[in-house]
C-alpha cells in the first residue's frame, strides 16, 4: 500500500519521481504529491486523486531540483486529501514521505504538540517529520536524527526523509515496509517497490528489518537499527521492459486473465519430472522435508486465503495428510496449538504482505521448523525469511483485483500436494495421470476464455443489480467466495458466497428475481446434490447464472441461463471455473463504469495492519 520514490542525482529529478509514481499507483491512488530539494530550497507540490492531476499542476520545467522525493498514498490515517497528501514538512526543513502505520502517533502528536509543533494533517506520518526536526537540534547529521526519530516510533514504516540544510543526501529506513534502494552512476534512488526504478537501474539492494541507509549521488552506507555499518547483498534484475503496457486491451485486469495459460506455462515449466518435482518446484532440500511431512498449516489473506482453502481439499484428498488454513490477521492473534511435523505455508503474491509476513514470523517464534512461501517476488520479505520457496514466475500484475496471480498460487499449492503424495505414497502411474493432466491446463484456460463473448452478453443482466449470491460445493465453495470477491472488489455489487449446502440454513430468505445466483457446477461426485441445491432457488423465484461443465445435462428455464465450460478433471475444476467468474465481475464492472483496474478503496499491496 502507498508508493515511495526518491531520487539524489545531478539531474533534474522530477520527472524521474511522477514516472516511478506512475508505476507504483496501483499501491494508492488517494493522492499524491511529491518535494523537490535545490540550493537549499524546498517547493512541494500535492493533489489528490491520480498522479496524472498531480502532473498536471507541475507542468514543464517547474523547479529543478536534484533531490526530490514523492509519493502516492492509499489512506489509513486521515481522509484523501491535499493536507494529508504526502511529502510532509517540519518547520520548512524536514520533509518525509512514509509508508504503514505509527500506532503510537497520537502521544507522540501530543507531545510535540506542548513541545510547540503545530501540525496540519490528520496523519500519523507528520509526527515523523516532527521527530526528525527535533532530532536536528542536537545533531547535524540527517542519519543521526532519523535514528533518534525511528527508536520512538511503534508501527510499521518504510520511510525516506530530506533536509533542507543537506541538499545531496536522503535517508531511507524500514521497519515492516519493504524499501529498495536502485544504484546509478553519479546517482542513486529508492523505492518501496524496485518497478519503479526499472527504467533507472538494474542494480538493487534491499533493505532489511531496522536498516537505515545514507543515500547521496555518488555514495550508498547502510546501517542496522544500532548504527552500526552493514553490507548488504547488491542484486541485478533485469526490468527494463515495461508492464504499463495494455497490449491492447482496455484495462490491466482484462490482459491480465488472458495471460494466464501463459503465466502457467511458466510456472509449469521444468517442474513435472516424477524423479525430481520437490526439488525442481520447491528447493533442494524439499525432499527431505516434505517426506516427514504429516500436517501444513496455511496462512494469508484475501484471494491467497481462498487459494489455501482450495488446496485443503486437495492436500486431503490427494497427499492424504490433514490441512488447516486461516486467515493471517487471525492466526497471528490466538493460541496456536504447533503440531508435530507440520510444514507452515504463506501464501502472498507480493511477499510483503503485512499480516501474512507477521504471521511467518510468530510462527517460527512459537515452534514450527519447516516453512514454505508461495510468491510472485524472488526478492521479498516472505521469501527470504522461509526454509522452502515456490516461485510462481506469473509476470508483474498491476489489476488491483487479483487474477493470474490467483490461478499461478492454484497451481504451486497442486504441485506441493503433488510433491508431497510423492513423497509419501504415490505411485508412477498416478503421478504420470496427474502430470499429464497438469500439462495441459493452460490450453484447458484458453479454451475456457472462448465464452468471454457469452459472458459479456449476460453482464447486462446486472446493469441494475445491488447484490448477488455465489454459491459452489466441496473445492468450488472457495471458487465461489473468489468470484463474490471479485465482483464486490471492482463492480462494488454486494455479493456473498455460500456452500450451496448451506441454502436452508438461512441465505433463501435472500431469493427473489432481484437477487441474481450463481453457481459452480463441475462435473464431480456432488453434482447431484447441486443440482437439488439448484432446484431449492427455482422453487422460490430465483434468477440463476450457472457455470457447467459441457457434458452436463440441465433443464433449463426462462430464470436460468447456463453457461459450458470445456470438460477437465475434477480436481482442476477450481482453476478452470475461476476464469468464467473473473470475466464476469470484470464485464458487470465495465458496465457499472467503475474504475476496473483501481478500484476505490483499496490498492495492491497490503503492507499494513
Amino acid at each position: 500500500m502507498c508508493g515511495i520514490v526518491g531520487a539524489c542525482a545531478q539531474r533534474s529529478v522530477e520527472e524521474l519521481l511522477l514516472n516511478g509514481l506512475q508505476a507504483l499507483e496501483y499501491r494508492g491512488y488517494d493522492s499524491a504529491g511529491l518535494t523537490l530539494l535545490a540550493h537549499q530550497t524546498f517547493k512541494t507540490f500535492k493533489e489528490t486523486g491520480k498522479v496524472a492531476r498531480l502532473a498536471a499542476v507541475l507542468g514543464e520545467g517547474t523547479f529543478a531540483g536534484t533531490t526530490g522525493i514523492a509519493h502516492t498514498r492509499w489512506a489509513t490515517h486521515g481522509k484523501p486529501s491535499a493536507v494529508n497528501a504526502h511529502p510532509h514538512h517540519s518547520h520548512d526543513r524536514v520533509a518525509i514521505v512514509h509508508n504503514g502505520i505509527i500506532e503510537n502517533y497520537m502521544p507522540l502528536r501530543q507531545r510535540l504538540q506542548q513541545a510547540g509543533y503545530i501540525f496540519v494533517s490528520d496523519t500519523d506520518s507528520e509526527v515523523i517529520a516532527h521527530l526528525i526536526h527535533a532530532s536536528l537540534a542536537h545533531t547535524d547529521s540527517l542519519l543521526e536524527a532519523v535514528h533518534t526519530a525511528v527508536a520512538e516510533l511503534i508501527g510499521t514504516y518504510g520511510l525516506v526523509a530530506i533536509d533542507r540544510h543537506q541538499a545531496d543526501t536522503m535517508v531511507a529506513a524500514r521497519s515492516g515496509s519493504p524499501m529498495v534502494i536502485g544504484h546509478g552512476i553519479g546517482e542513486n534512488f529508492i523505492a518501496s517497490d524496485q518497478m519503479a526504478l526499472a527504467a533507472l537501474s538494474s542494480q538493487f539492494t534491499y533493505l532489511e528489518e531496522g536498516d537505515i541507509a545514507l543515500i547521496q549521488p555518488k555514495s550508498i552506507a547502510i546501517f542496522d537499527d544500532a548504527l552500526q555499518p552493514v553490507v548488504r547483498k547488491q542484486v541485478e534484475i533485469d526490468a527494463k521492459v515495461s508492464v504499463q503496457d495494455k497490449a491492447g486491451f482496455r484495462h490491466f485486469m482484462l490482459k491480465e486473465i488472458h495471460e494466464q495459460p501463459h503465466a502457467l506455462r511458466q510456472t509449469l515449466r521444468e517442474r513435472l519430472d516424477f524423479s525430481n518435482l520437490a526439488r525442481a518446484a520447491f528447493g533442494d532440500q524439499a525432499p527431505a522435508l516434505l517426506a516427514g511431512v504429516e500436517h501444513v498449516q496455511i496462512v494469508a489473506c484475501g484471494t491467497s486465503y481462498h487459494a489455501g482453502l482450495v488446496a485443503q481439499y486437495w492436500l486431503e484428498d490427494m497427499a492424504k495428510i490433514s490441512c488447516r488454513v486461516e486467515i493471517a490477521s487471525e492466526f497471528r492473534y490466538r493460541n496456536s496449538i504447533v503440531p508435530s511435523n507440520c510444514l507452515f505455508v504463506t501464501i502472498s503474491q507480493s511477499g510483503e504482505t503485512a499480516d501474512t509476513l507477521e504471521a511467518l514470523r510468530l510462527a517460527k517464534k512459537i515452534g514450527y521448523q519447516h516453512t514454505l512461501s508461495i510468491c510472485n517476488v524472488a526478492t521479498s520479505s516472505i521469501v527470504r525469511e522461509s526454509s522452502l520457496n515456490y516461485m510462481m514466475h506469473a509476470g508483474t500484475e498491476i489489476g488491483v483485483a487479483s487474477t493470474k496471480a490467483f490461478t499461478v498460487q492454484l497451481t504451486g499449492l497442486l504441485l506441493l500436494t503433488g510433491a508431497i503424495a510423492q513423497q509419501h505414497h504415490c505411485h508412477e502411474a498416478w503421478f504420470e495421470q496427474y502430470s499429464q493432466a497438469l500439462k495441459q491446463l493452460p490450453q484447458i484456460i484458453e479454451n475456457v476464455l472462448n465464452v468471454e463473448q457469452s459472458i459479456a452478453d449476460l453482464a447486462e443482466d446486472f446493469s441494475d443489480k445491488q447484490h448477488a449470491l455465489f454459491l459452489g460445493r466441496g473445492e468450488q465453495y472457495p471458487i465461489a467466495m473468489e468470484g463474490a470477491l471479485k465482483l464486490k472488489e471492482i463492480s462494488y455489487i454486494h455479493a456473498e458466497a455460500y456452500a450451496a449446502g448451506e441454502l436452508k440454513h438461512g441465505p433463501l430468505a435472500l431469493i427473489d428475481n432481484n437477487m441474481p445466483v450463481i453457481v459452480v457446477a463441475p462435473n464431480n461426485e456432488l453434482l447431484e446434490k447441486l443440482k437439488s441445491n439448484i432446484q431449492e432457488v427455482q422453487a422460490r423465484g430465483g434468477v440463476m447464472y450457472v457455470f457447467a461443465d459441457q457434458e452436463v445435462h440441465f433443464d433449463c428455464i426462462d430464470s436460468m441461463k447456463v453457461i459450458r465450460i470445456p470438460h477437465c478433471e475434477p480436481w482442476l475444476a477450481p482453476l478452470v471455473y475461476t476464469i468464467p467468474l473473473q470475466l464476469l465481475s470484470y464485464y458487470v464492472a465495465l458496465i457499472k463504469g467503475t474504475d476496473i483496474d483501481q478500484p476505490r478503496n483499496l490498492a495492491k499491496s497490503v503492507t499494513v495492519e
